[in-house]
């Protein structure tokens, strides 16, 4: 068995869990801390599943010092961060370019698209 100590981002209590587990059995994590189910399923995903929503900017190709603020849509896996990452130095977009406009769909095979969160004019 492994234990973790996580800190849940579940509300704006922050509780202080302990996660207790055998890597790979779902069925076997136990999680003391949490005031409400939110910190229990947030400490479940996390030891059996982590995944994240990245946050970065790309470059605007037609104008000259400007970069396009980016996220991914949808959490990915947290085994892809450095992979989506990468591809972000690889992308330019051109202005204007509106918030929700999607610059990758599926960006790395994580079935989430990347986005535009800020509007480029």
């Amino acid at each position: 068995m492994e234990t973790k100590n996580l800190t849940c981002i579940g509300c704006p209590m922050g509780c202080a869990l302990t996660v207790t587990f055998e890597p790979g059995n779902r069925d076997s994590v136990k999680v003391t801390g949490n005031t409400c189910k939110k910190g229990e399923l947030y400490a479940i995903d996390e030891v059996t599943n982590p995944t994240r929503i990245v946050t970065g900017t790309v470059r605007v190709s037609n104008r000259k010092h400007l970069v396009a603020a980016v996220k991914t849509k949808d959490v990915i896996p947290k085994s892809k961060i450095f992979d989506v990452a990468q591809e972000l130095m690889k992308i330019s977009v051109e202005a204007p370019a509106k918030i929700g406009d999607v610059v990758v769909a599926d960006i790395c095979g994580t079935g989430s698209d990347l986005i535009i969160t800020r509007n480029v004019e």
